[in-house]
């Protein structure tokens, strides 16, 4: 039962003892006290008048002197207009933290019955993943875990980009520039050497239309017939017709990127429940392509393309098919949502992509219900804003980007430095600390990147993530290690605890009350997260925490208190702070240490 839902029940008592009259509890209204009056929550009189037929505050004030003197949890009141302000004694918190600390799921929310389809991540073959794609994968992964603890059951995908001219210029670089090359030849792992192939052609096709544009050709038409992108555009139309050799290039160095992906995917705690491929999926959009010019939705242009016309609809026309036949981005977005929604039942599809592909999802959306599909409004596009370094946007064709795997090995490596520093794991074994400068890196990263808010642009500064006090990974980490340190020597000690001394009748202090009302609220947060999509609000939610344990910790003796029961009490407190801690950062893919 919510605290709402208490004093709507208890309210309702008061109401029948007071004037005879029965009413439903729910049609009571409660709300949180405002900051600027005394008090946790208000019960709204002036609905209660036509009962009482009294002035506001006399009502507020009849019904605050019967709970007060009838109902235990119920400490104090006090009354401003029509608005009544109450109190929860010690009694009430100590039921609230003893109803979380004999609750193994508290926090999860209950089943609603919904599948959620969220894709994230979805890179394609030409270059590794950057801190771009970190934000994004940790983000997908966060949200589903949000989605599930919501009480959603949660499907997670990836659509690989793996086909397109994209790869085949990642391709036909290699054929030109890089004589047989591989990852074992190179030593360097296989999605690092095919980005290598990538910016080579860049560079190549740069440099062929600066050489046609001197010879006298325009610029744009120098940079639709460079010799570069024209061997590139022919590759994709081999491909498409299933050209041997072609095909043969295409899955080795594809081959090279996927074992890339895995061994990133990994080192970051990052997983699927499907990959797709858009080489398997392109297909099926082209066929709603044909029926959707049998429906008159598209139309046919002289050169054997395909528009959709969207601006009766304010937005532009839109290629879905190219003259030569090839597909585009849209064309297997359409095919892969209609065969997802009506393969998995779905009741909503996120894709978690960049702000600058808003119009992208606007039309997809839009062309899938003049399609005839009704499930196209279960479609959200959660964009994100992109991450910035202090330098600047990142460049992927130009090679300025940060890349995922020596991101990951910087942080693991802040994080050895920053451990080391403070001596304290002198007792480790290496394997102990290299798991432990693993957990503090990634936690780290992670932290830092889901804590803002995901519509916004951000900054990312990595000796700023690794720091042990502030809104940061490592303080939260570093509280829960130092809470389980207490518990341990309590354990040394001899002093066992349970649930069962929440409620052994200790008073507790403001600063306890503070942690248990923090911790009542974490259901609360889950709720307003889910419907933000935002995983920012657990990451702050759990700081907000951790900071509150730190203040209470440095006021307060817990292993030195000589109250047997005030000892246990505040030992099961901690206690089930921690689990609350641990289950949030869960929700971050972020693991907590029992010592640092």
């Amino acid at each position: 039962m919510t605290a709402e839902q208490f004093i709507s029940e208890k309210g309702a008592g008061a109401i029948q003892a007071l004037y005879g009259v029965s009413i439903d509890p729910a049609s009571i209204q409660v709300q949180t006290t405002r900051k600027e009056f005394e008090g946790d929550y208000t019960l709204v009189v002036f609905p209660l008048l036509k009962i009482s037929h009294a002035a506001p505050e006399a009502t507020g004030n009849a019904i605050g002197e019967w709970l007060v003197g009838n109902v235990p949890e119920i400490a104090a009141f006090n009354c401003v207009k029509g608005f009544l302000n109450l109190s929860f004694s010690g009694v009430y918190w100590n039921e609230v933290l003893s109803g979380i600390a004999s609750d193994p799921s508290f926090g999860q929310l209950a089943p609603t019955g919904k599948r959620v389809m969220v894709e994230f991540s979805s890179p394609n073959t030409t270059k590794p993943l950057h801190l771009g794609h970190i934000r994004n994968n940790l983000l997908g992964d966060s949200v589903s875990r949000l989605l599930k603890a919501g009480g959603n059951e949660v499907i997670k995908v990836t659509l690989v980009n793996d086909r397109g001219v994209h790869i085949c210029k990642s391709m036909y670089a290699w054929q030109k520039l890089f004589d047989g090359k591989t990852p074992e030849s190179a030593g360097v792992k296989g999605d690092h050497l095919v980005g290598d192939c990538y910016v080579a052609f860049d560079k190549m096709y740069k440099a062929e239309v600066a050489e046609l544009v001197a010879g006298g050709m325009s610029e744009d038409e120098a940079k639709k017939k460079a010799p570069s992108i024209v061997a590139a555009h022919e590759m994709l139309v081999k491909w498409e017709q299933g050209d041997p050799e072609v095909r043969a290039l295409w899955e080795m160095m594809n081959s090279w990127v996927f074992a890339g992906f895995d061994e990133t995917y990994k080192a970051l705690g990052i997983s699927f429940d499907k990959v797709d491929r858009e080489s398997e999926t392109y297909l099926l959009g082209k066929e709603l392509v044909r029926v959707g010019l049998e429906k008159g939705v598209f139309e046919r242009e002289p050169d054997g393309s395909v528009w959709c016309d969207l601006t009766a609809d304010g937005l532009d026309r839109k290629l879905v098919l190219r003259g030569d036949g090839t597909s585009v981005y849209i064309t297997q977005d359409l095919g892969t949502a209609e065969r997802r929604f009506s393969g998995y039942h779905l009741d909503s599809h996120i894709y978690v992509v960049g702000n600058e592909q808003d119009y992208h999802f606007q039309v997809l959306k839009l062309i899938l219900s003049k399609l005839g599909f009704a499930w196209s409004d279960q479609i959200f596009h959660l964009s994100y804003g992109m991450v910035e370094l202090p330098e600047g946007k990142m460049k992927s064709r130009e090679g300025t980007v940060v890349d995922a795997d020596d991101l990951i090995a910087q942080m693991y490596a802040e994080a050895r430095a920053t451990s080391e520093e403070s001596g304290k794991l002198d007792d480790l074994s290496e394997e102990e600390k290299d798991a432990l400068y693993h957990m503090i890196g990634l936690g780290a990263l992670k932290y830092f990147i889901i804590k803002v808010d995901p519509r916004k642009t951000m900054l990312f500064n990595p000796a700023e993530s690794i720091d042990f006090n502030g809104n940061t990974g490592p303080f939260i980490q570093y509280t829960h290690a130092r809470i389980r340190s207490i518990l341990r020597k309590a354990a040394d000690s001899g002093i066992a605890y349970s649930p069962k001394d929440i409620s052994a009748g200790v008073t507790p202090s403001p600063k306890e009350i503070r942690l248990t009302k923090i911790l009542a609220a974490y259901p609360g947060k889950i709720s307003d997260a889910v419907a933000a999509l935002s995983p920012a609000v657990i990451a702050n939610y759990a700081y907000d925490l951790a900071k509150e344990f730190n203040q209470y910790y440095h006021d307060t003796p817990i292993l030195r208190e000589e109250d047997q029961a005030v000892l246990r009490y505040r030992l099961q407190l901690i206690d089930t702070l921690s689990a609350v801690l641990r289950s949030a950062m869960d929700i971050l893919g972020i693991e907590l240490p029992e010592r640092m």
